[in-house]
């Protein structure tokens, strides 16, 4: 097995795709040789994404907050492409920006049902699909630091992400003998839309930058590499793995 990147021949399923870092993986998996069903809760969004990557990408609206369309999406994509390959779990919410004991029941159900039961249920169909044409395959999830340290101001979220994490290692161990690796990126700040709430409020990215050893935040396609390689065959021997890209925070 050569040792270059590439995911030529393959087909992957980005959700989340219409933006930051979502859209950030479609267009490097697209680089990189692959077909691409991009999906996002908005056909708008994710169209305009998938007409400008090019006839190589494809738009699918779906909510993956409900099982059925996580399904329904799993079933386009084969039935555009002929089959799924690769997945990466990148849709997500945080609805609840505060303090932990000030969340309401409603926000906590919309991030659970979002970030963990999505994750699971797309993870669920793309390994039915699999197992069925006795193929090997990758699933990539995208996590968060948030999921390693304390994360104040984002309690729920964090556990979700911690959660994704726990998930991830579980699935690796039970669908080893599948061929079928199952890893996660943990990212640090970014700067996305969904990141905008700490990054654009001077006490806290004045934080941020403190715990940040290399002094800046990250941009979506330093995410999208890590998700490149973790999907690819050039990381056949590596699952169970949550590859954490923060500039150095964790360690700080």
């Amino acid at each position: 097995m050569g040792a270059s990147i590439t995911l030529e021949g393959k087909v992957a399923i980005v959700t989340g795709a219409s933006r930051g870092i979502g859209e950030a993986i479609a267009r490097c998996f697209a680089q990189n040789g692959a077909q691409v069903v991009c999906a996002s809760r908005k056909i708008e969004g994710v169209t305009a994404v998938a007409e400008s990557i090019g006839p190589q990408a494809f738009a699918v609206a779906a909510h993956t907050g409900r099982e059925a369309e996580c399904a329904a999406l799993v079933d386009a994509a084969v039935k555009k492409f002929g089959k799924v390959d690769v997945l990466v779990n990148n849709a997500a919410t945080n609805p609840h920006f505060g303090p932990l004991v000030d969340v309401d029941e409603g926000a906590w159900d919309k991030t659970f049902e979002v970030n963990l039961k999505g994750y699971y249920w797309m993870t669920r169909e793309v390994v039915k699909h699999l197992r069925a044409r006795e193929a090997a395959g990758s699933v990539v999830n995208v996590a968060s630091v948030a999921g390693l340290v304390a994360s104040p101001l984002q309690g729920v979220y964090a556990m979700t992400k911690a959660a994704v994490i726990s998930m991830t290692k579980t699935f690796a161990y039970e669908l080893a003998a599948n061929k079928i690796r199952v890893n996660a990126i943990a990212p640090g700040f970014v700067d996305t839309r969904f990141a905008a709430a700490v990054l654009k409020n001077d006490a806290l990215l004045e934080e941020v930058m403190r715990i940040t050893p290399m002094k800046r935040y990250g941009q979506p396609d330093e995410i999208a590499g890590g998700a490149l390689y973790l999907a690819s065959d050039s990381a056949s021997y590596l699952t169970g793995h949550a590859l954490v890209i923060d500039g150095g925070m964790t360690i700080a």
